[in-house]
């Protein structure tokens, strides 16, 4: 470790009534990237080797947390109205604001362009940026994620609900120990046999992020539910790359290869033996391929 392998203290910018939390890893400078996680789980998940390994390749590192996610603002719209309403009714915010978000974001810390580097439903969100603000990309990472265009029921085709009723069907106490628990149990589940979960480095993420776990079932129903309007994803023109875990036990290799197919000139990366997760052993890889996808660009 170096006195650069070190995050700023915690900033937050508006977007209208939303407040977005996020941090800068290590010197300034280089290539913007800007680093949006999955589904309820805020930005500690990023694991700090990658982002040094990001950092050697010229890239200057922020993250942040989505709304309802982390230290964003929470919303107070709950997803206990049944099933049905929450496929079909309004929604408390749409997934075209989840994209301002990261726009907003850009705005804060002086930045035109960006790439835009998304794991799981963070992949979702930046390929919509990607849709949404083309002149504010400058390229995109999509991350173990379906095509931003699949939803409903087009989108569950692409998942693998084993490890989701795996950890619906678990029951953790009340409080700090259970909501750790809970956490380092979807880590787990996420990671693949060739490449299982460092416990001691997942459970330190994750208690740093603690205050807004995995177990915010409101919150990950209000994700889910934000409906996008917008174009569709063959309508991408930034340099695209996709990644994804061949043994992802979430997501199925086909939502990546269908991606890379909607995007012109997309490369596709499949990892070997890596799950829905980011082990050290692929940090290289991915940090080398992010890097060859912009080439010289810096603005």
């Amino acid at each position: 470790m170096t006195d650069t392998d070190t995050w700023s203290p915690t900033t937050f910018v508006r977007n209208g009534d939303v407040e977005l939390a996020y941090d800068r890893f290590g010197e300034r400078g280089g290539v913007p990237l800007l680093l949006m996680m999955g589904l309820a789980i805020s930005r500690f998940w990023w694991p700090d080797g990658l982002c040094r390994a990001l950092a050697d390749q010229g890239f200057d590192v922020i993250r942040y947390d989505q709304r309802d996610t982390g230290a964003s603002t929470r919303f107070s719209d709950t997803v206990q109205r049944g099933y049905w309403r929450m496929l079909f009714g309004p929604g408390a915010y749409t997934a075209e604001d989840l994209a301002d978000d990261a726009v907003a974001v850009l705005d804060a810390v002086g930045w035109d362009r960006a790439v835009m580097f998304g794991h799981s439903l963070g992949g979702i969100v930046a390929q919509r940026v990607a849709l949404r603000h083309p002149d504010r990309v400058l390229g995109l990472v999509s991350c173990d994620a379906p095509p931003s265009d699949a939803v409903g029921y087009r989108a569950l085709r692409y998942v693998r609900f084993g490890l989701v009723a795996r950890n619906a069907t678990k029951r953790y106490p009340a409080g700090r120990e259970g909501d750790i628990a809970a956490s380092l149990a979807i880590a787990k589940g996420m990671a693949s046999r060739a490449n299982p979960c460092d416990e001691a480095a997942a459970r330190e993420r994750i208690e740093r992020g603690l205050e807004a776990g995995p177990r915010d079932m409101a919150g990950i129903g209000r994700q889910l539910h934000a409906r996008w309007q917008g174009p569709r994803l063959r309508e991408i023109q930034a340099p695209t790359l996709v990644l994804q875990g061949e043994d992802d036990p979430l997501i199925r290799t086909s939502a990546a290869r269908d991606v890379a197919r909607a995007i012109r000139g997309a490369k596709l990366v499949i990892l070997d033996g890596i799950g829905h997760d980011l082990p050290p052993v692929v940090w290289p890889t991915i940090a080398e391929e992010t890097r060859r996808l912009v080439g010289s660009r810096t603005t």
